[in-house]
């Protein structure tokens, strides 16, 4: 399970320990027993609808042998420059070493009778080996069918049949008050069902950097191990995915914090529909307008925007959407199809829902007076077009690890030859067989699927090109660009 830390408000920092949830199909549960004023609230409903839907996740990452870059030595530079060969100055040199075999767990929820999961991208993230235990100890190997780290969601697959499943329901009708449990396997305990409220929503926690946040915060207890489990309500209703702990730890000490459901649905179909996230974006930079206030009463600086909640736009994309809405720089978001709202979380939940090409009505206060827009979002990309995941299949090329011979003789340590070359953009670029990919977009290509992440990463970036760097057999060193969308 990996884990994130990032110091926040003090002494406390986050500990992020990704967790799951999900349904595609949406269920309605028996009605359990409803909180009435006064009276004990009956939790066992929910964790009986919730237990045998929460599986056990085992990560595998297999030892491997990687060539690393390392400081020579002394006698390194100096006999290396005495004779010619060496580097000198603190010169570098290449050395294999043997990674150690990784193991981690996590948790995750069956959304669908027939075998996905859910989970926490950081869960799956590199893994080689993934096995699902289920509460009643059936085992299956899994697959990776989608990840999304902005989100930290991923979806998972078995092969499975009559699976139980948990019901989603809406996590914008949670109440602040409201009681949940969180059902995961921490620290190997499996099936734990712990229990707690409902702290606060929408919360930022700024753990990593362009990420998707809207937590629901909780004090059911959260721990390592939690990672893709279940928050769910009274009903028996899966309403959030259990992700982050504040800790001085690494441990609980008060509060949890889950992807609300409203996110991760959007996530999940897209995952399933097309390989990737379809993201739409408003095209602003900006963040709660109450930190822009205090920062700007700090200085000694006008603060009245003629409002004291809304999302304060410090920057604006001249292509984009919030370009054309006409919000410029200084303005403030009060509200979005007629949701009001206060601060950047929300902004960031109601987007997460949409898609390039939907229609989205802006109400701002530009110079202290009310205008409200109706713009067409757009992708990464600056259109309206569904983004789908590239294929090695898109280059038009077959491709096979350099052999040993062809690296000593070049002098390279790794690279990706290109055995065949059909019609497609390496043709067309001049890239034919024999030619050796040593780089794609700055990153090391030392077997097929980093070519393969480069290329989807590239085929859904704001610009979809792949910039290759290469040998020819004679020794000549080149590079092409070529489009991936």
């Amino acid at each position: 399970m990996k884990t994130y830390s990032k110091y926040l408000f003090g002494a406390l920092s986050i500990v992020a320990i990704a967790l799951s949830a999900g349904s595609f199909i949406k269920a309605y549960a028996t009605p359990a027993s409803v909180a009435i004023a006064g009276q004990p609230v009956d939790l066992t409903y929910a964790a009986e609808k919730s237990l045998p839907a929460v599986v056990h996740i085992k990560y595998v990452q297999n030892s491997k042998v990687q060539t690393v870059e390392v400081p020579s030595s002394p006698f390194d530079d100096f006999f290396g420059d005495f004779f010619g060969f060496g580097q000198g100055n603190g010169g570098k040199r290449k050395q294999q070493i043997q990674t150690p075999k990784k193991q981690a767990t996590g948790s995750g929820v069956i959304i669908s009778s027939d075998g996905y999961i859910v989970t926490n991208n950081h869960v799956v993230n590199g893994a080689d080996e993934l096995t699902v235990t289920l509460n009643d100890n059936r085992e299956f190997s899994a697959r990776i069918i989608g990840t999304d780290p902005s989100t930290d969601l991923a979806l998972i697959k078995v092969n499975g049949k009559d699976l139980p499943t948990l019901p989603i329901g809406d996590s914008d009708k949670l109440k602040v008050g409201e009681w949940v449990i969180a059902v995961g396997n921490p620290y190997g305990l499996n099936n734990t069902v712990t229990a707690g409220i409902v702290s606060a929503k929408a919360r930022s926690l700024y753990a990593q950097q362009n990420g998707v946040e809207s937590f629901i915060q909780t004090d059911a207890a959260i721990n390592p191990g939690n990672s893709g489990g279940a928050l769910v309500n009274t009903k028996g209703e899966l309403v959030g995915i259990n992700a982050m702990l504040y800790s001085q730890t690494g441990s609980f000490t008060g509060y949890g914090f889950a992807i609300p459901t409203t996110i991760m649905n959007k996530v999940v179909s897209d995952l399933k529909e097309y390989g990737t996230v379809q993201r739409a974006y408003l095209g602003i930079t900006g963040g709660d307008l109450l930190n822009q206030i205090n920062a700007l009463k700090d200085s000694g600086k006008d603060a009245d925007f003629g409002t004291n909640e809304g999302v304060y736009v410090s920057k604006v994309d001249p292509d984009g959407a919030g370009a054309e809405a006409g919000l410029e720089e200084g303005d403030v978001i009060i509200s979005i199809d007629g949701k009001k709202i206060g601060k950047m979380a929300e902004l960031q939940e109601h987007m997460a829902n949409k898609r390039p090409g939907d229609k989205l009505s802006v109400t701002y206060i530009h110079k202290k007076k009310k205008v409200t827009k109706t713009v067409t979002l757009k992708n990464a990309q600056g259109t309206t077009k569904v983004v789908k995941t590239a294929d090695l299949d898109v280059l038009g090329g077959s491709f096979a690890p350099v052999n040993k011979d062809t690296k000593e003789q070049l002098g390279i340590n790794y690279g990706l030859e290109v055995i065949k070359v059909t019609d497609g953009p390496l043709k067309k670029k001049g890239i034919e067989k024999g030619f050796i990919i040593l780089q794609a977009n700055d990153t090391p290509i030392k077997a097929i699927n980093d070519l393969q992440e480069t290329v989807k990463k590239a085929s859904t970036s704001k610009d979809p090109v792949l910039y290759i760097k290469g040998i020819w057999p004679t020794g000549k060193r080149d590079y092409f660009a070529i489009e991936v969308n």
